[in-house]
């Protein structure tokens, strides 16, 4: 076999040892020897050519460019064009597989024209950051190893494929893997029957081979998940501003199997999102929404939890600010994927394809690619801002809330016209009394607020309500009463007057 030819590319003057180190390393490791062929142009002999052409010519002949940007911008041609951004902006045209390495200078230690090229670099292809030597030879075998797994060279299985070697069925939840065939059933058509046993669902999903269980089978359906996967947990923060600072005014870790995951941090942020309610038509139920659209904040979530790298200590970190949510997940694109291909109708290529099947019988994901494209579509729908996607050491979603410039200037209240019983309310507890009618069961409250996870509703919802005299329950002396109900209070009408 033919081996790969990767041009080494960089200002030389500021790389001259890294790429000669490069050179050795990859000729030498056992591994990236036997497959790729560096070519550095220092080591070409003396020819009657121009640099630029050969350059050139080589950089077409390479499958892969490999780019090393540190502060330099370096020499310019007539046309203030470098030769590594030349050789960059060609492999970009022939559609080459193009890795890139950054050094860990700030933007203000670099040159403008190199932070301008590292900018456009950026916005198309994972880059990975290193300080040192050893960590630059980490990084390129890392994405030379996983360039070789995208095309097939070598196979490795996926992460949720690997066969646990600790686990058992003692760890697996009989009743939640019968809640998922009964779901499965009626949304996918799953085959089996709710009667059928454990084994043969696991199996039946290629989450147990030999009596022994996958890595998937406990993210889906263990017991406590976190006991074999630490990192599997999702950190959720509400800030009041728009940066990171403290105090921190709501966090929380979630722990659970992946479904709980998505519930949970899903219904955290719902709790601090404006919900805002219509008027009734020919429905009986009152036609309501959230600023952000639930159906954006789960496909957010539901991809973070999906397509994470796993076997990265990061946890999912999902951020809510006065502007914007945030959802950043320790995970990378496809090799060669952009973030423009994010934005429209695309394959489907799950990083963790055990784990996705079943996510997508439970209808928490869909087959077709169109995750990322559907939070655009719906954003634009709603007039919101078009959604942002980042890929560096991590990807990270981020959808915008309402401006203030989209609320009409007589609809935007003063503090001093805000009466103080309802600037001391909770945007929970707001929420619950605008949907709110009459007699209401908890789970029909739950319900009509769209939130799934009962402990969340009953903690910042249901408690804080019954707290403060907004809501009072029907049946008081008995707290557990089977048809206990719910009602507004006095005080929770003349709020919800204010709320309208």
């Amino acid at each position: 076999m033919a081996k790969i030819k990767i041009f080494i590319s960089s200002v030389q003057a500021e790389f001259s040892e890294e790429r000669q180190m490069l050179f050795e390393y990859i000729l030498s490791d056992p591994l990236l020897g036997r497959f790729f062929d560096p070519f550095l142009f220092e080591r070409l002999p003396a020819i009657d050519q121009r640099t630029d052409t050969i350059y050139l010519n080589e950089v077409q002949q390479c499958p892969v460019y490999l780019g090393l940007l540190g502060t330099k911008y370096g020499f310019e041609d007539a046309e203030g064009i470098s030769p590594t951004e030349r050789e960059f902006d060609h492999a970009t045209l022939h559609h080459k597989t193009r890795l890139i390495f950054l050094t860990s200078h700030n933007a203000q230690e670099r040159n403008d024209k190199q932070n301008a090229f590292i900018q456009k670099a950026q916005l198309a292809l994972i880059r990975k950051r290193f300080s040192t030597i050893d960590e630059l030879k980490t990084a390129v075998y890392a994405s030379l190893v996983n360039y070789l797994i995208e095309k097939e060279l070598i196979r490795v299985g996926p992460f949720d494929a690997s066969l646990d070697p600790s686990a058992t069925l003692e760890d697996i939840d009989e009743s939640k893997v019968l809640d998922f065939v009964k779901t499965a059933r009626a949304r996918r058509g799953f085959k089996l029957q709710e009667s059928a046993a454990i084994e043969d669902v696991l199996v039946h999903l290629n989450l147990m081979k030999e009596n022994r269980i996958t890595n998937a089978a406990i993210l889906l359906f263990g017991k406590e998940p976190q006991r074999f996967f630490i990192n599997s947990e999702v950190r959720c923060v509400h800030f009041h501003g728009t940066i990171v600072e403290k105090p921190i005014p709501s966090y929380k870790v979630f722990k659970g199997d992946v479904f709980e995951l998505v519930d949970q941090a899903v219904d955290f942020i719902l709790s601090k999102l404006d919900y805002s309610v219509g008027t009734r038509s020919q429905e009986i139920s009152i036609p309501g929404k959230y600023e952000i659209p639930k159906e954006i904040v789960t496909e957010a979530i539901v991809n973070a939890v999906a397509h994470r790298d796993y076997t990265n200590n990061g946890s999912i970190q999902v951020m809510l600010f006065s502007d914007r949510l945030e959802v950043i997940n320790p995970g990378a694109l496809p090799l060669g994927w952009t973030i423009e291909k994010l934005k429209t109708l695309h394959t489907s290529v799950p990083a963790n394809p055990l784990l996705a099947e079943p996510m997508y019988l439970k209808g928490y994901i869909e087959r077709l690619g169109t995750g990322t494209a559907d939070i655009i579509r719906i954003a634009r729908e709603n007039n919101l801002q078009e959604p942002d996607f980042e890929q560096k050491d991590e990807f990270k979603a981020i959808v915008y809330r309402p401006s203030s410039a989209q609320i009409p200037t007589e609809l935007r209240p003063s503090s001093d016209q805000v009466p103080q019983n309802l600037r001391s309310t909770s945007v929970e507890v707001r929420n619950l009394l605008k949907v709110m009618e009459g007699e209401m069961s908890r789970k029909e409250m739950q319900q009509a607020l769209e939130l799934k996870h009962e402990g969340n509703f009953r903690e910042n919802y249901l408690e804080p309500a019954l707290a403060d005299a907004i809501i009072e329950m029907k049946y008081p002396d008995s707290p557990n009463h089977p048809k206990q109900k719910y009602l507004i209070t006095e005080k929770g009408i003349e709020i919800k007057k204010q709320l309208k």
